[in-house]
């Protein structure tokens, strides 16, 4: 367990720690769905939704290990489910530019926060806490789920694997955040819903660590070392 008196910086992850990723990502496919007529391969739109995060999830772990460019993952996600929903490779690939952008686009318009998010910020803004951002996004989107969601305010840095090329749980990016505010490890604790890449890369870099197992949906082993949470009011509670 750390010890609150030693920590200036409060580091969060963005999608499904703070930003409601899960539940605004849905919104976006459905929007997709209509706008681009996706009818004609998927029967309904539960079934894009279904196709379409079964292998996004699949890709992501790859991304996030650098053995997948950012490209690549970006194009590949809509290409292959198109495919596989019997669509011809050549639309298939000039159709996933376009689902790309589009998705993107209405994804980070969409507000929708993490019950207990706002609460816990506000209490580390008035407990003297500094805020960070630290994500695997993309730079563009993830600047405008902040914004949308009213939150790029109430942050004091922001640090995306885009900024610098190398994604959690690389230590490079738990450095280079420390490094950026002119903070120390020691000092420092990330909350996160990831248990690989935010909180044994947190810990690896020597961070303190939450565990933020959402209503204790994952059943992953937690690596030892880290404080688990299954609501962000707990958060609350140990800050």
């Amino acid at each position: 367990m750390f010890s609150t008196g030693k920590i200036d910086w409060v580091w969060v992850d963005l999608d499904d720690t703070i930003w409601d990723f899960s539940a605004n990502s849905l919104d976006a496919l459905g929007q997709v769905y209509e706008s681009e007529h996706l009818v004609e391969f998927f029967p309904t739109v539960d079934e894009w939704r279904e196709r379409y995060l079964e292998c996004n999830h699949s890709l992501w772990p790859l991304y996030n290990v650098g053995k997948i460019t950012k490209e690549f993952l970006m194009t590949e996600r809509f290409r292959r489910v198109l495919v596989e929903a019997g669509c011809a490779e050549e639309r298939a690939v000039a159709m996933s530019a376009v689902l790309d952008r589009e998705y993107l686009d209405r994804l980070g318009r969409l507000k929708r926060l993490v019950p207990g998010a706002l609460e816990l910020l506000r209490h580390l803004r008035r407990n003297g806490y500094n805020i960070g951002v630290i994500s695997n996004g993309f730079y563009e989107v993830q600047h405008r789920k902040m914004s949308s969601s009213g939150i790029g305010g109430m942050m004091d840095a922001v640090v995306l694997s885009d900024d610098i090329g190398v994604n959690k749980p690389d230590r490079r990016i738990f450095d280079y955040a420390v490094n950026k505010v002119s903070g120390s490890a020691g000092r420092s604790l990330i909350i996160g819903d990831n248990p690989d890449t935010d909180i044994a890369g947190g810990l690896g870099a020597g961070w303190h660590a939450v565990y933020f197992n959402r209503d204790g949906m994952c059943r992953q082993p937690v690596p030892e070392g880290c404080v688990e949470i299954q609501s962000l009011f707990a958060a609350i509670d140990l800050l």
